[in-house]
């Protein structure tokens, strides 16, 4: 998950910054336009792979807690996808733990503050010490936590469950065919193993499936995404209520979709790169268990 995460970071990390810059108050070109596409990188580089991390620990043992629990007395939780955007949720904000702050960092240099600098960016916010205290300074690094577990969590929802969902009719096709959506006969050649006996689907078609899972939830979610934005990177703290107000006021509904492309196509490749290598990883483990 970690080595994932911090390959489509790094990747994608021009099309994460032109989002920004378009959801911006100031402007796309008045936070940097074209240039400067990979300001910022330094904060990414530290929070991807913690993050990523942090999300597919929490989320596969939510995952394996909330099947054992269905399987004993709680009906409630019985449901596969229920399961699954429980456990999704769990992960974004016990994610979210090292997200916000690099998020913070990494958005105000994308957006061309304090001169376009992680390190400058980040030197600011705890040179506020002096005056806040460090309570402040743990405030301003975490600004916009509310609003970035109000937008992980329903992107999740959406996301996990139809990339498991996708999933589960891959390996019902596999065991119909035979085959997997590519051709491929089993994971790493090797038909009939996996999860349920039905041969788990290959990196490839997990990586497809996450794909479009991730382009339908980025494409909803971008208006949570652009009140995000917009928190990090004010300089004086609003509430969301403010902004929402503020926007609506002056250029209406439309600013809600801003970056909605760069969005969709960023999350759509990292999807395929993200999913596609942890379910890579995931199949190569199993692969290594049943030959032990």
């Amino acid at each position: 998950g970690a080595l994932a995460g911090t390959t489509v970071d790094l990747t994608l990390f021009p099309l994460d910054t032109l989002k920004t810059r378009l959801q911006s108050s100031a402007g796309f070109f008045a936070s940097g336009g074209f240039a400067g596409i990979y300001r910022g990188v330094g904060s990414a580089v530290v929070g991807s792979a913690p993050g990523a991390a942090f999300f597919f620990s929490t989320y596969e043992a939510t995952k394996a807690v909330l099947a054992a629990s269905s399987q004993q007395h709680d009906a409630a939780l019985s449901s596969a996808p229920l399961q699954h955007m429980a456990a999704a949720s769990a992960g974004e904000i016990a994610a979210c733990a090292v997200r916000v702050p690099t998020e913070v960092v990494k958005q105000r240099a994308q957006a061309g503050q304090h001169g376009g600098s992680s390190a400058r960016a980040l030197q600011h916010i705890l040179a506020q010490r002096g005056a806040v205290g460090v309570v402040g300074v743990w405030r301003e690094l975490y600004r916009g936590w509310g609003i970035t577990v109000m937008r992980e969590v329903p992107f999740t929802i959406l996301q996990f469950p139809l990339w498991e969902g996708l999933k589960a009719w891959g390996r019902e096709r596999r065991a119909r065919t035979g085959r997997g959506l590519f051709g491929d006969v089993g994971v790493h050649g090797t038909p009939g193993k996996g999860r349920g006996g039905l041969g788990e689907v290959s990196a490839a078609e997990s990586g497809l499936y996450g794909s479009l899972a991730g382009g339908v939830a980025a494409a909803v979610t971008t208006p949570l995404d652009v009140l995000k934005t917009r928190v990090m990177l004010s300089t004086q703290r609003e509430s969301i209520g403010q902004i929402v107000r503020g926007i609506l006021k002056e250029n209406g509904v439309r600013p809600f979709f801003a970056g909605i492309g760069p969005r969709v196509m960023w999350i759509s490749i990292g999807g395929a790169i993200f999913l596609g290598s942890y379910q890579w990883a995931v199949n190569a483990l199993e692969e290594k268990q049943q030959v032990v």
